[in-house]
């Protein structure tokens, strides 16, 4: 069978035909010509091209010589299988941050290992502002300092792919304003990837634990992390680790959490 043959912006896996825009319209925008294009398609592009924010500004100045929109964050939920999950780790801690490490979830030990997320308002329940901000943080974490700065950096690397989300500037104006740790680290600009590790913490009843915690991660949610904390087994730090226990807390209230959304 015989007959014309596409050009490679027909084609439904090229921008053009993708978003079913001209091939022409296209070849005009890449060369930077005096193209008009709504917001709503340049917003498809930047989709079908998988462009990061530097990129997605580029494109809006050289299509309408103006500032993208600022993105509305999605909201974040857990999903209902990590949720149900959270509970049977029990007695290990486990928690569930979002891309800003918002906890989303927490199962009750580890409510009562670092603090009970959900007593707190929905603003704070932040790792980092409890790293960085609260005394009891650094009384637990004892290697306070070396524990801040890594997750600082970790920080970091994800606040790059989000440099138009008004969520993470906020959370970090806060933390320069409210820690002097954080403002003076922060122009270093440290990174670091998502690792697994050890922490040596000092409960103030179970007493000083050293802790391996892994990260793990859904393909459904990828910038979610799922943190297990757990002792060597048969151990002075297992049996303490099995003491741990939130009085105050609602046995189903970590459950009932762990499904509610949080916008981050």
């Amino acid at each position: 069978m015989t007959g014309p043959h596409p050009a490679p912006a027909d084609r439904l896996d090229h921008p053009a035909g993708a978003y079913r825009v001209s091939p022409a319209w296209y070849t005009f925008l890449e060369q930077g010509r005096d193209v008009q294009a709504s917001p709503q398609v340049l917003e498809s592009l930047c989709t079908a091209l998988r462009l990061d924010p530097s990129e997605r500004t580029h494109l809006f100045l050289l299509a309408r010589g103006e500032q993208p929109p600022l993105r509305t964050p999605p909201v974040e939920t857990v999903d209902p299988a990590v949720a149900a999950m959270l509970p049977l780790l029990t007695p290990n801690p486990a928690y569930v941050t979002g891309r800003r490490w918002d906890v989303l979830a927490a199962n009750l030990p580890a409510r009562a290992l670092f603090t009970d997320w959900f007593a707190r308002p929905p603003e704070q329940r932040n790792l980092l502002l409890w790293v960085f901000t609260e005394a009891e943080a650094r009384r637990r974490l004892v290697e306070w300092e070396k524990e801040a700065q890594a997750l600082l950096a970790r920080f970091r690397t994800a606040s790059a792919r989000h440099l138009e989300d008004p969520r993470f500037v906020d959370l970090i104006e806060t933390l320069r304003r409210r820690s002097p740790e954080f403002h003076a680290w922060w122009p270093r600009h440290d990174v670091r990837g998502r690792t697994s590790g050890v922490k040596l913490i000092d409960h103030p009843r179970a007493g000083r634990m050293t802790l391996t915690h892994t990260v793990l991660h859904a393909d459904e949610a990828p910038e979610q992390k799922l943190v297990v904390y757990y002792a060597e087994p048969g151990s002075v730090d297992a049996t303490r680790l099995r003491t741990l226990d939130h009085p105050t807390a609602e046995r189903n209230s970590a459950t009932a959490a762990a499904t509610t959304a949080v916008r981050s």
